[in-house]
C-alpha cells in the first residue's frame, strides 16, 4: 500500500515537472527572433506561409517576394494551439525549417529516426554492465594488489576523458590506422545485420567505456566495503567457502546501490549519445535534435524535448522504485 501511493505520488510529480520543463523550452525557444534558411531553390515565402499556417506569426508585409516584416502571435495563444493540435488531433507538426524534413510529420520522422538511437544505447549498455561489474568484483577480491591498481589507473584514465575525446581516438586507431571499422555507420534500415551492427560499434565502444569504468569504480567500492562486513566473518564460519559467501551474501548487498546506477546510467548514456551521433554520422534523434535548435524548427524542437524529458523522468522513478525490489527491507514511502 505504502509503495502504491508513493508511485501515485511520484506520477504526479512526474506530470508536474514534465509540464513545467516543457512549458519553459516553448516559451524559450518562441523568444528566439525567427530565423528561415534560405537554401538553393527553395523558396523563404513557403516557409514564412507555413509559420503562419501553424499559427506562429500574422500579418505579413511582403514587398515583391520578400517578407519584410510579421506579427508574433501571443506565446499563450500559440501554445494553446499546440496542445489543441496535439490532443485533440494527434498532430505533433511538421518540419518547416529543416531543409531535409521540410513538409514532413515530426511524429513520423522521430518514429524512424529512434531505432538507431535506441540500439546504440542498447548494445552500450549490454556490453558495458557485465563488463564493468566483472571487472569491479575482481578488482574487489584482488584489492590492493597489482591487478587491482591496474584496473584503477584504467578506470581512471576513462572516468577522466569525455565520450567524444574517446570516439575521436577510437575513430583514429581502429577505424582509420587499423581499419577494423568503418569511419561512419552504414547507411540503410537493415539494423540487425552483421554489416550494420559492426559499423555501429565504433559509436558503442565510445559511449561504453566511460559506463565501463563507472560500473567498474562503484562495484569494487561496495563490494569492498561489504566484504568486510560482520555478517561476512559469520558466513564464514558457518563453513561457507569465500566464493560462497560471495555469491550469497556479499553480491546481493552490494547491489543495493548498484543496480539502480545502470539505469541512471542508461539516461546518461542517452543524452552523451547526442555528439557521438554526429561523430559517427549515425541518423537517430540525437543529430535531429540539434538541428532542430540550430534552425529553430519549433515541432520538433519540442518534441525531442519532451521525449528526452520524460525518459529522465521516468528513469528516476524506475530508479527509486528499484530499491525496494532489490531489498525487501526498504519500504519507499513508509514512515
Amino acid at each position: 500500500m505504502y509503495m502504491f501511493k508513493y508511485v501515485l505520488k511520484r506520477l504526479g510529480l512526474l506530470i508536474m515537472t514534465f509540464a513545467i520543463i516543457m512549458l519553459m523550452c516553448f516559451v524559450l525557444i518562441k523568444l528566439l527572433p525567427i530565423v528561415v534558411p534560405i537554401v538553393q531553390g527553395q523558396d523563404a515565402m513557403i516557409t514564412y506561409r507555413q509559420l503562419e499556417a501553424r499559427g506562429y506569426i500574422c500579418n505579413l508585409v511582403i514587398e515583391g517576394n520578400t517578407v519584410v516584416g510579421f506579427d508574433y502571435v501571443p506565446i499563450m495563444q500559440q501554445l494553446g494551439t499546440y496542445l489543441q493540435r496535439i490532443f485533440l488531433h494527434g498532430d505533433f507538426g511538421i518540419g518547416v525549417s529543416l531543409p531535409e524534413y521540410r513538409n514532413q510529420p515530426v511524429w513520423d520522422v522521430f518514429v524512424e529516426k529512434l531505432p538507431p538511437t535506441v540500439l546504440i544505447n542498447v548494445y552500450s549498455s549490454l556490453i558495458g554492465v557485465p563488463i564493468g561489474l566483472g571487472l569491479g568484483i575482481f578488482a574487489a577480491l584482488k584489492k590492493n594488489k597489482w591487478q587491482d591498481q591496474v584496473i584503477n589507473v584504467v578506470v581512471i584514465l576513462l572516468i577522466s576523458l569525455p565520450s567524444m575525446v574517446l570516439g575521436l581516438v577510437i575513430q583514429y586507431v581502429f577505424c582509420f590506422r587499423l581499419g577494423w571499422f568503418p569511419l561512419t555507420m552504414k547507411s540503410g534500415y537493415d539494423y540487425f545485420s552483421w554489416d550494420m551492427f559492426v559499423s555501429m560499434l565504433p559509436a558503442v565502444f565510445s559511449l561504453c567505456l566511460g559506463s565501463i569504468a563507472g560500473y567498474t569504480r562503484l562495484t569494487r567500492a561496495e563490494l569492498s566495503e561489504v566484504l568486510t562486513g560482520e555478517y561476512m566473518l559469520l558466513a564464514r564460519t558457518k563453513g561457507l567457502t569465500k566464493g560462497q559467501a560471495t555469491l550469497r551474501h556479499a553480491l546481493r548487498n552490494s547491489m543495493v546501490p548498484i543496480f539502480p546506477s545502470i539505469l541512471s546510467e542508461f539516461v546518461a548514456v542517452l543524452s552523451g549519445s547526442l555528439i557521438i551521433e554526429a561523430m559517427f554520422s549515425i541518423p537517430g534523434v540525437g543529430g535531429l535534435y540539434l538541428d532542430s535548435i540550430t534552425y529553430q524548427d519549433y515541432d520538433f524542437f519540442m518534441l525531442l524535448s519532451g521525449f528526452y524529458t520524460l525518459v529522465g523522468l521516468l528513469a528516476g522513478i524506475v530508479v527509486d522504485i528499484s530499491y525496494g525490489f532489490i531489498d525487501p527491507r526498504i519500504r519507499m514511502g513508509a514512515k
